[in-house]
């Protein structure tokens, strides 16, 4: 997928409701998670990406700041973020507890 057409937020879009649910595609434009829920909102705010599992059963929820993210919307207006970890990375840190 080439990103370089697509619209990055505004830190004022960071919001819990327009993120909510989004793909995060990592290197090589590989789906490596979605975005569960976040806490805050701009660009202090914290993400919770599910990894692994399927269909939603035996993911990993991690937290990572927003600022590592790069969320954009496609020509369609469908949000989703890149990053440059792989879904191992995101598998290797901590899981997030509520």
């Amino acid at each position: 997928m080439d990103h370089s057409n697509h619209v990055r937020l505004t830190e004022a879009e960071l919001t819990p409701d327009l993120l909510a649910d989004t793909t995060i595609y990592g290197p090589d434009d590989e789906d490596i998670g979605s975005v569960s829920h976040v806490h805050g909102s701009g660009s202090t705010a914290q993400v919770i990406i599910d990894v692994g599992g399927f269909l939603g059963i035996g993911a990993k929820p991690v937290a990572v700041p927003v600022s590592q993210l790069d969320f954009m919307r496609d020509q369609d207006g469908e949000v989703h973020a890149v990053t440059s970890w792989t879904k191992d990375q995101l598998k290797d840190m901590p899981e997030h507890l509520d």
